[in-house]
């Protein structure tokens, strides 16, 4: 009889802790019995998806090899079961939104809406404008450095951090185009890469903080300070991509090394005397800020506008600021250069 009591006690309590874990959508029994419809008839209410007529190879069922699903359909990836997925979700969402409920996960994703078959609008068209800040910056510098400014005796840029920071232009721009190609499709391919260049980008400017902050100038020194850094960051990219996609995990890495290189940022600009350092206390500010958006996670506003969207808004102008404060320090780390050699 004692053992009786305590099996059912158990079985009591493993099914409170599914009911308390149980708040994915893709867990709801309704939500999951309109895929499984769905996938056998291909519709969803009143709507019908042509991607339910065609296998995984894109060839029509029960059709000649010939018919075959449009190759830019194929592309997308937009399959009968994302299709049956995403308009069960809204069907579902709809439903709760009636009964009062808040919007919930589904397969880890808010329920978002598409615009023209892209996943997340928002977040694309501000990574868009994000990427096009950056390249604006980066043109900005590179024809100051190299045709406003004098060079030195050796024919170089008396800025020596003009490398670096055309090495961070790179990165920068290369991770807002994965980040647009990734929020307009959410697959395992566009999501490594998204993490992968966003990581090497946080790692780099962590480098780069370091190597400004501490006016390092010998290379045998940056490459000692840069080395444990790049297999630090090599090592979690690594991960993500052979061993566990962890959406958890790369946030954290990624909130650790951008609070680090703004701490290293912000105490230097209480204690320099550079004439921008205003630029650099509000790069830092917005920084933290937008950072604190990365941990802090909610619903998307009328399944367009979520904290990721946010955060690459507010990216927009810190971007421009930053780029104006390197401008600056290059301007101003090469008067001071020239004013020694005299």
């Amino acid at each position: 009889m004692e053992k009786c009591r305590l099996v059912l006690f158990l079985a009591a309590i493993s099914s409170v802790f599914r009911l308390l874990h149980a708040t994915s959508g893709d867990s709801d029994p309704i939500y999951k019995a309109c895929v499984d419809q769905c996938k056998e008839t291909g519709c969803v209410g009143d709507n019908c998806f042509q991607h339910c007529n065609f296998s995984s190879g894109g060839n029509l069922i029960g059709g000649p090899w010939y018919l075959q699903e449009p190759l830019y359909l194929r592309w997308k990836q937009w399959d009968c079961l994302s299709d049956c997925r995403y308009h069960c979700m809204l069907v579902r969402e709809e439903e709760r939104q009636k009964l009062g409920l808040k919007p919930i996960k589904y397969h880890g994703k808010w329920p978002f809406r598409r615009v023209y078959g892209i996943q997340e609008p928002v977040s694309v068209a501000f990574s868009a404008l994000n990427l096009a800040v950056q390249f604006h910056g980066w043109v900005s510098f590179f024809i100051l450095v190299n045709y406003k400014l004098p060079f030195s005796p050796s024919k170089k840029p008396y800025y020596e951090y003009t490398g670096l920071w055309h090495i961070y232009a790179i990165l920068s721009m290369n991770a807002w185009i994965w980040s647009a190609v990734s929020h307009s499709r959410d697959v395992e391919l566009t999501e490594k890469l998204d993490y992968s260049s966003g990581g090497a980008l946080v790692g780099y400017s962590l480098i780069l903080a370091i190597l400004r902050v501490f006016n390092v100038r010998d290379e045998a020194a940056r490459v000692m300070i840069a080395a444990p850094i790049v297999a630090f960051v090599t090592t979690h990219i690594l991960y993500l991509n052979f061993y566990q996609l962890d959406h958890g995990l790369n946030t954290k890495v990624c909130v650790a090394m951008s609070m680090l290189q703004f701490t290293l940022w912000a105490v230097w600009a209480a204690f320099t005397r550079h004439p921008s350092r205003w630029k650099l206390w509000l790069v830092v500010t917005g920084g933290v800020l937008s950072t604190l958006l990365k941990i802090y996670d909610f619903p998307p506003y009328m399944g367009y506008v979520d904290a990721d969207a946010l955060w690459h808004t507010i990216s927009l102008p810190l971007a421009y600021l930053l780029w104006s404060f390197v401008r600056d320090d290059s301007e101003f780390g090469t008067t001071t250069l020239i004013k020694k050699a005299k």
